[in-house]
């Protein structure tokens, strides 16, 4: 009865998975409440602020707003933009290529060990991860956590006419995977065959798909063709690229940031880590 709550999130007032926050400081007579940001979600906005002033507490609204609004950036695109947080990664060479024309069906790996910690690090934090047909093909990836920890994010891949062979590690079973095809749904352990119309741009009916499924974060990782796609269609928050000092002179370029697009950089484990944030 004498104590404060600090929120980052305005407490809710409706009925979902659980009865309302608001409800429940109400119910503790707690007298105080101090509140980073005002939830962007529609059957929220300003309700549960209003039920807390109208219950006599004292509220206090937007402390740290711009801090908390980062720390709650996943939801707050989700409900706002009706669609994950989009976060684009790759790794690039000093002239910037992502991959080479390959011969022998070896990847070139262009992260450092420590570097590739990270990687797992924002898969761990993501709610899916998405590659597009040739990057499953080539490369094989696992796409789950192996050298962090945490929960696996749901493998996503591109495969209209389903011409990915049934032994690549997508395949295992071992994790939740979707596969977006325009064909005929076959059975597989722990694979969802999602149909779309690749006639019609995919991304948008990938995002809607995603959305209804309540997947709030995607970490999209290859190839380059995929990656621009998200980034041609502002489909994206905020990009990680890794800048490897290796020259590789030929192969597969890098995506294109448009100019206007300002970027920080960070230094891990002595490599540069240019990061793009997506403001409107």
């Amino acid at each position: 009865k004498r104590s404060t709550i600090y929120v980052s999130l305005e407490p809710c007032s409706h009925y979902g998975k659980t009865p309302p926050c608001a409800d429940l400081i109400i119910e503790k007579q707690i007298p105080r409440i101090v509140i980073g940001c005002q939830d962007p979600f529609s059957e929220v906005a300003g309700r549960g602020i209003r039920k807390l002033r109208n219950a006599g507490r004292e509220v206090t609204v937007g402390v740290l707003k711009e801090e908390c609004k980062h720390l709650i950036r996943r939801f707050i695109s989700f409900n706002t933009l009706h669609r994950p947080f989009i976060t684009l990664k790759w790794a690039e060479s000093a002239d910037r290529f992502i991959d080479t024309v390959r011969t022998d069906g070896t990847p070139v790996i262009l992260s450092s060990p420590l570097t590739s910690m990270l990687v797992h690090k924002k898969r761990a934090e993501a709610d899916a991860i998405m590659v597009g047909r040739r990057t499953a093909l080539l490369d094989n990836p696992s796409l789950t956590v192996r050298n962090w920890y945490g929960h696996n994010p749901i493998r996503i891949a591109l495969d209209r006419a389903l011409s990915l062979p049934n032994d690549l590690q997508i395949f295992d079973g071992e994790t939740p995977t979707f596969i977006f095809t325009e064909q005929e749904r076959p059975k597989k352990k722990n694979v969802t065959y999602i149909n779309i119309d690749f006639s019609h741009n995919p991304l948008t009916q990938i995002m809607k798909e995603l959305y209804q499924r309540k997947i709030q974060s995607l970490l999209v990782e290859g190839g380059s063709q995929l990656l621009q796609s998200f980034i041609d269609s502002a489909l994206w928050d905020e990009i990680f690229i890794e800048k490897c000092p290796d020259r590789l002179y030929s192969g597969v370029k890098a995506p294109e940031i448009s100019d206007k697009f300002s970027y920080s950089t960070e230094e891990h484990f002595g490599r540069q880590i240019w990061h793009y944030v997506h403001q409107d």
